[in-house]
């Protein structure tokens, strides 16, 4: 770990502060009238996702941390537990399905994701930034609808709906943002 002044902390930055673990969300930094300069730094918990907003001064001194990243493999889910594999050494992982609860749907068996770790503690699961999924439902396209703008209710064979082009059919497949939840193409 690497000490830094406060005032270095940038958005993304990992730093333990308070005998925990934050990643920096947003970084302002002040000169008020009176007193010296700080940097208004929000802060998230990587390990409860709890928000806290500290003040740092160029003369403190904050760790900042450098995470490993490791491609896995999902394996299968069991209970609240999701299992995973090192490409590498073949090695098998536990982890609580709270990581990826939001994105949960998404995950398929086989799918090659990014594990950050601290030490030998996974903090975080980074899903691919696209995944392709099928169309299970949706509403029969009407003629003319073509040239407009408009979108259409969709269900995928995940269970997730989104809004999706008239001109896309029921089995067809697309290309959707793991992030936003959003139509991004036809596969």
């Amino acid at each position: 770990m690497v000490k830094v002044n406060g005032n270095e902390i940038r958005p993304g930055n990992v730093i333990e502060h308070n005998h925990g673990l934050w990643i920096a969300v947003k970084v302002s930094h002040v000169k008020p009238g009176k007193g010296g300069a700080f940097a208004q730094v929000e802060l998230k918990n990587l390990r409860n996702g709890s928000k806290l907003n500290e003040r740092f001064r160029s003369a403190d001194k904050v760790e900042k941390v450098r995470l490993e990243q490791k491609e896995q493999q999902f394996l299968y889910k069991s209970d609240n537990t999701l299992f995973f594999m090192d490409k590498t050494t073949f090695e098998q992982i536990e982890l609580p399905v709270d990581l990826i609860s939001d994105r949960l749907a998404f995950l398929e068996e086989g799918m090659t994701v990014q594990i950050e770790y601290f030490a030998e503690e996974a903090l975080s699961v980074a899903l691919p930034e696209k995944v392709i999924c099928k169309v299970i439902e949706t509403e029969p396209s009407v003629k003319g609808q073509t040239a407009s703008n408009s979108f259409k209710p969709a269900v995928l064979q995940n269970g997730i709906k989104v809004s999706v082009p008239p001109f896309i059919q029921q089995d067809e497949e697309i290309v959707v943002s793991t992030e936003t939840c959003e139509y991004i193409e036809r596969a």
